[in-house]
């Protein structure tokens, strides 16, 4: 476990943020290797088929991700305070969450996936093999929720080397599976999808032997398993406006294929494809914001917010920089990266305007990603689910059915929409963090935190 309210801020954030990093590519890897050999295996239809799955299962796992959030934050500002019985208690609860809502999952998505594959408009051609994609998922998704609430623990914990190990594991295991099932088994989309949930599975479980074999006083028996009232709606204040948040992003994803599954199977294969590369080359900004909500977390919870400032402006810089140097690599070399994911033309072709027009602005997307970040360690999850309901809902769906249709631009009017809402969203999440109105959300006080917040008043 690692104490993140001591040490240099710039050091203690790269260190805590670089193995969140590395896990975060082999996580991605996950996706990215399922869309490399189907691509390359089975050919553009399987492709486009997991493609389409992909916004129904970031929307499976949008509540789950919003309440092991809010584990997460309780975590890291109990952890903060020393109050390690609160943070046995916040772990409990959190696998409480995990099972009861894994479980619901589980079943209505087994019931309802062909249906959303419909209203999707999904492709006929495509519509049979993305709907046991999905299913394979839904039957695994208790194997997806543990990994994440374990690794939600740990890193609330400050420990984010033990996710990495772990999923440096289940990806070596969902390669291995991949080629197995699809090459020498011939299943197919099928395949990739029962490769990922072993893979998740042997990450939950071994990150379970783990809590509970080298973490000692964080064990516990069956009769502590019961739902804290005070913990559980501290969770739930985090966990709900950040899962709505998820929601929200995930049902714009899917309205977002639904747009782009009009202009035929080439533009949802590229889209496919560049997606996949568009997560490689977001994840800087999306792990230095995940640390910055651990960081805030404890800095929050020992009372130290001028640390918190001080990170922030971290943060930003190393974002700004790293987002500058990714963005040209993706412009310079758009094409040759399609390439590698199929070998068809066309789809290079047009999945490479995709990257060109993002690429530009990946600036934003960092700048937004970090402020939520800040916003959400310090228990101010609200500004985040209102910020991306304004970048994606008001701003980056309209302008898609705006350029593509009204001004004719076609799929690529649909890729300039996705600069228009980062641009809101790094704009809205800067104003309201300069407000310094979230320094008095913190969920966990200790004596210094209570003196800073009297002192303002």
């Amino acid at each position: 476990m690692k104490n993140l309210t001591q040490g240099n801020e710039t050091s203690v954030i790269i260190a805590f943020a670089l193995p969140m990093l590395i896990g975060n590519i082999f996580q991605q890897l996950y996706s990215t290797v399922d869309s490399l050999i189907v691509g390359n295996f089975v050919g553009k239809e399987a492709l486009a088929a997991v493609g389409i799955s992909f916004p129904i299962i970031f929307l499976m796992l949008g509540l789950l991700m919003g309440l092991t959030m809010g584990t997460n934050v309780l975590i890291a500002q109990f952890f903060g305070a020393n109050l390690l019985d609160k943070v046995k208690k916040s772990i409990i609860n959190g696998f409480i969450i995990m099972v009861v809502l894994s479980l619901l999952i589980t079943f209505l998505g087994l019931i309802f996936a062909k249906s959303i594959l419909i209203l999707l408009n999904t492709p006929s051609e495509i519509l049979e093999s993305a709907q046991s994609y999905l299913k394979i998922t839904f039957i695994g998704c208790f194997t997806i929720f543990g990994y994440n609430t374990v690794a939600s623990i740990l890193r609330g914990l400050g420990d984010s080397k033990t996710p990495l190990y772990l999923l440096i594991v289940s990806t070596i295991i969902n390669i291995v599976l991949d080629l197995w099932f699809v090459l020498s088994f011939k299943w197919g989309v099928q395949g990739v999808a029962w490769a990922t949930v072993i893979a998740q599975g042997v990450s939950f479980i071994a990150g379970l032997i783990y809590i509970f074999r080298k973490l000692t006083w964080l064990r516990f028996g069956f009769t502590e398993l019961r739902i804290e009232p005070d913990i559980f709606s501290k969770t739930l204040q985090i966990g709900i406006p950040t899962g709505i948040q998820q929601s929200l992003v995930a049902l714009g994803m899917m309205v977002m294929t639904r747009i782009v599954n009009g202009f035929g199977t080439v533009p949802i294969a590229a889209f496919t494809v560049a997606s996949r590369l568009d997560g490689f080359a977001s994840m800087p900004a999306l792990n230095l914001s995940q640390a910055m909500t651990s960081f805030t977390g404890q800095n929050m919870g020992a009372g130290k917010t001028e640390r918190v400032h001080r990170g922030y402006r971290a943060s930003l810089t190393i974002g700004t920089g790293i987002s500058i140097i990714v963005g040209m690599i993706v412009l310079i070399f758009s094409k040759q990266l399609m390439g590698f994911f199929t070998p068809d033309a066309e789809v290079a072709r047009v999945g490479a305007q995709y990257l060109i027009v993002v690429g530009a602005t990946y600036t934003l997307f960092s700048t937004m990603f970090i402020n939520n970040g800040v916003l959400r360690g310090a228990g101010d999850s609200f500004i985040p689910m209102i910020n991306t309901l304004l970048a994606l809902w008001v701003v980056r769906i309209p302008c898609a059915l705006l350029f593509s249709r009204t001004l004719h631009l076609g799929i690529t009017g649909v890729w300039l929409s996705v600069p228009a809402g980062w641009l809101m969203g790094a704009v809205y999440s800067t104003i309201y963090y300069r407000s310094g109105r979230w320094k008095r959300k913190a969920l966990v006080q200790s004596e210094n935190q209570q003196k800073i917040i009297t002192e303002e008043a």
